[in-house]
């Protein structure tokens, strides 16, 4: 299992399950082209480049390498680091058939091919840095960020004063917080925004 500060983009929720096998991290999917569209999800990759860096792992097909430079040419700051996976011939076991060049995308990758792929790109763990005093759900919720009458408008304030997408659900927001600070950072923060202080 390889620990990582920084977010890996794939491509899809299968990818996704796949990659949760082999890295602690957060992964974000872009429901393959539907990234073209997807301001928020476009918005929340470039802070995390900016922030954390992000590692860019897509199918080595066609389609793949489309969505791949879609999200380069997208994203203008920070640190993007590519991970390629081998073309093997096959076809996923979810799947009827196989994809339109034949090969296996990230879901059908075995563990260790996954971790060969991401050693060969120099990734190892890093998260030797990351907040030692992890954010919980339970924090949230003492903060009034979940469970409250005014929740969704005090997390759309702290989303706007971090200057983080609007749409993020409260797990997506507790993710990317995690990334940022500390728990008593959080706390400072919701201090300012409940004393008008976040102008």
């Amino acid at each position: 299992m390889i620990k990582l500060r920084q977010a890996v983009i794939v491509e899809g929720k299968y990818d996704k399950i796949r990659l949760s096998s082999v890295i602690d991290g957060v992964i974000i999917v872009t429901n393959g082209f539907g990234i073209f569209k997807d301001k928020e999800k476009l918005a929340l990759i470039r802070f995390y480049a900016e922030k954390t860096g992000i590692i860019i792992l897509t199918d080595s097909d066609r389609a793949g390498f489309i969505i791949r430079n879609h999200i380069k040419g997208a994203v203008k700051k920070g640190s993007i680091q590519n991970v390629y996976i081998p073309e093997i011939l096959g076809k996923e076991r979810r799947k009827v058939k196989p994809s339109a060049e034949g090969t296996l995308g990230v879901e059908g990758m075995d563990k260790e091919i996954l971790l060969k792929a991401f050693k060969k790109a120099g990734i190892t763990s890093s998260n030797t840095d990351a907040p030692k005093d992890p954010i919980s759900k339970t924090d949230l919720f003492e903060l009034g960020l979940s469970g409250g009458k005014n929740s969704g408008e005090l997390r759309r304030r702290l989303l706007s004063f971090l200057e983080l997408p609007s749409l993020l659900s409260a797990n997506s927001m507790l993710e990317v917080l995690n990334t940022m600070m500390t728990t008593e950072e959080l706390r400072e923060t919701m201090n300012k925004i409940e004393t008008g202080e976040e102008g």
